[in-house]
């Protein structure tokens, strides 16, 4: 997919020299907070111990809302950039994924 089709906003400049810059750090710390929030979900996922859990989930949840704060802070410089869903594949895989609901024991409310 070529530059053009990305979604993203202008760039915030940042100096092109060896030191990490602000661009750096803030991608750093996120790909951090990302590996953070993964393994907190998977940590969930085996708690056993309520009390435990609660924890855990209180500091899944401020993890993900910093994960999704830096997330937001490179995307309005345009240190992020998306690429647009194609209509076609979405629709392909929408269709695909409800035809696999079929498939469950317990099916979810009428469409």
């Amino acid at each position: 997919m070529n530059q053009s089709n990305k979604i993203q906003n202008p760039k915030s400049p940042v100096p092109k020299t060896p030191e990490m810059n602000d661009r750096d750090f803030i991608n750093d710390i996120l790909s951090y907070e990302k590996y953070m929030t993964d393994s907190y979900s998977i940590v969930l996922n085996e708690a056993s111990h309520e009390a435990l859990y609660q924890d855990l989930l209180t500091v899944f949840n401020e993890t993900q809302n910093m994960q999704r704060e830096l997330y937001n802070m490179m995307f309005k410089k345009g240190w992020y950039s998306l690429e647009p869903a194609d209509a076609q594949k979405l629709q392909q895989t929408y269709q695909q994924f409800s035809n696999y609901m079929n498939q469950f024991p317990h099916q979810g409310p009428a469409q």
